[in-house]
């Protein structure tokens, strides 16, 4: 007998087990969303880890953005993501003038002068194969054409962060194989500058030289050796300030210097700014959207205006819907709400901001991307005991955040401990099916079509035609969730791959049900 319902729970785990207690909440997201989900959780039975990605093939693969964008008559960096072993060998037929190939290492650098669309095609080679696809350079239109993909030092580093630690950092970038499925940009968070006010040796002192310069601490002893380390790994460098006098963690911020910031950053050879709101608080007049929008107007004029590509994000957490206005005034990604990691719950910050962002699904895309704030894996910094340790994720509830942040198009910032990774977060990082569907071309953000009972199903269109479909499992208890494919859309057979798991599974008249863990999810592609 044919389903009636789109989704059914056709069976759940007892809520009564040993040692387990499992409490159930809802709330009110922000503006104004009604968002349902487990306000706390206390279960003994930890939910052990559990990897679904097989290792990379040794042979070739291309992965990441297959679509580029840079200005012209402005330095091009682009490495072409690619996962296999090494030694590898890379060509590329109708790269515009101006860009060169590094044929070892995958990179594309140089200066391309004339406006255009060149679709690109690079083959990689090694012992036990060869792969090819075509990536498409666009010099001259929108930067940003796929969601940023990268690490920030905030969460797990703080206002502590240093040079030693971003040279590491970027170095483990490469090392791990991150940079094989697309991750491009090493971002510097707060903390660089010099504290004003501060007595310690290492950060206090005058905040700028006396041409007006800005000053970092000693902590960031030569600012152009850490981009030229960065670079020559193939990666961009990312930097922060605030449009206020001083920054969220009390430094130096651009007020009143931002032309001479913006050349400083530029001349550094930096490729990404966040720009924090923070104590800008106290210069705007009001809250108007024309208040709002001020210093991101400002700061985006000069970027434009300077001698390199810089990628700005606007941090300022969602305040008069930025998401509407980001990208009209030079965002590139805007913060949609309040820091992810500012709860003792970060489940429930999850959750709330995740599923928030389908609400936003008109305001993204290529050039200009929603961002929830950055994925909280492996160690993170503990803002209470001022100690690092692993995140409170279970296994399930990181595969479900990876899953949302991909449906929806968000920039991809990793901001935990890269120089730690272990074998699960890696896992949960660089599965490039899964990534894939964060980088499509046709930069469309997925929307929920289904939200009942705390299941929700989201649906993302790919520039294939095929889709993706994501079904998360929102109770604390595990269930099998039963999908009638006609009333979700599929009129006609659909084969259906596991992306996680890179595996076949059938087609829509065999496959009728899924087996979800508490807070997982199943991320699938329809064709």
């Amino acid at each position: 007998m044919k389903m009636k319902l789109i989704v059914i729970l056709l069976s759940f785990i007892s809520l009564e087990r040993s040692n387990t207690i499992v409490e159930c909440g809802y709330a009110v997201a922000n503006e104004g969303a009604v968002l349902t989900y487990p306000l706390s959780i206390k279960n003994d039975s930890v939910e052990e880890r559990y990897i679904l990605t097989p290792p990379p093939s040794p042979s070739p693969r291309i992965n990441g953005a297959k679509i580029v964008g840079a200005s012209a008559a402005k330095p091009f960096l682009f490495t072409v993501a690619t996962s296999g072993n090494r030694p590898m060998t890379f060509e590329a037929a109708g790269l515009p003038k101006g860009l060169n190939l590094d044929k070892s290492s995958g990179v594309i650098t140089g200066m391309c002068l004339q406006e255009g669309k060149y679709p690109v095609v690079v083959t990689a080679t090694n012992s036990l194969g060869i792969c090819r696809d075509t990536i498409e350079i666009v010099i001259g239109g929108d930067l940003a054409l796929t969601p940023h993909m990268g690490w920030n030092s905030w969460y797990i580093y703080a206002t502590g962060v240093t040079q030693e630690i971003m040279e590491k950092s970027a170095q483990a970038m490469y090392d791990e194989g991150l940079v094989n499925f697309g991750y491009t940009y090493v971002n510097i968070d707060d903390g660089w500058e010099v504290k004003a006010g501060s007595d310690d040796p290492v950060i206090g002192g005058p905040g700028r030289n006396p041409d007006g310069t800005i000053r970092t601490n000693r902590n960031f002893p030569d600012m152009k050796s850490l981009t030229s380390y960065i670079h020559n790994l193939g990666l961009k460098a990312g930097l922060y300030s605030s449009p206020g006098r001083t920054t969220c963690g009390g430094y130096t911020g651009s007020f009143g210097y931002e032309a001479l910031d913006i050349k400083t950053f530029s001349d550094w050879g930096f490729d990404f700014l966040k720009y924090d709101w923070c104590s800008y608080e106290k210069e705007a007049k009001s809250h108007d959207l024309e208040e709002l929008q001020k210093p991101y107007r400002l700061i985006a004029k000069l970027i434009e205006e300077a001698d390199r590509d810089i990628i700005l994000n606007l941090c300022q957490y969602g305040m008069g819907d930025v998401w509407k206005w980001g990208k009209e005034v030079g965002g590139r990604s805007w913060r949609t709400t309040g820091d992810i990691g500012d709860t003792r719950n970060l489940l429930a910050s999850m959750f709330r901001i995740g599923f928030f962002q389908e609400q936003l699904k008109d305001y993204s895309g290529p050039g200009g991307w929603n961002d929830p704030d950055y994925l909280l894996f492996g160690d993170i910094y503990d803002w209470d005991k001022k100690i690092q340790r692993p995140s409170p994720y279970t296994p399930s509830e990181h595969y479900t955040c990876m899953t949302l942040w991909c449906m929806m198009s968000a920039p991809l910032i990793f901001s935990g401990n890269i120089t730690s990774l272990d074998d699960f977060t890696k896992n949960i990082l660089c599965n490039a099916e899964v990534i894939a569907v964060n980088q499509d071309k046709l930069g469309k953000q997925g929307y929920s079509i289904y939200n009942q009972d705390m299941v929700e199903i989201w649906k993302k269109d790919l520039a294939d035609g095929t889709t993706s479909i994501a079904i998360f499992n929102k109770r604390p208890v595990g269930c099998t969730v039963a999908i009638d494919w006609h009333k979700i859309g599929y009129q006609h057979i659909h084969y259906i791959r596991d992306l996680w798991r890179q595996t076949d599974l059938g087609n829509t008249l065999e496959v009728d049900s899924f087996d979800i863990p508490a807070h997982g999810c199943v991320m699938l592609k329809m064709k």
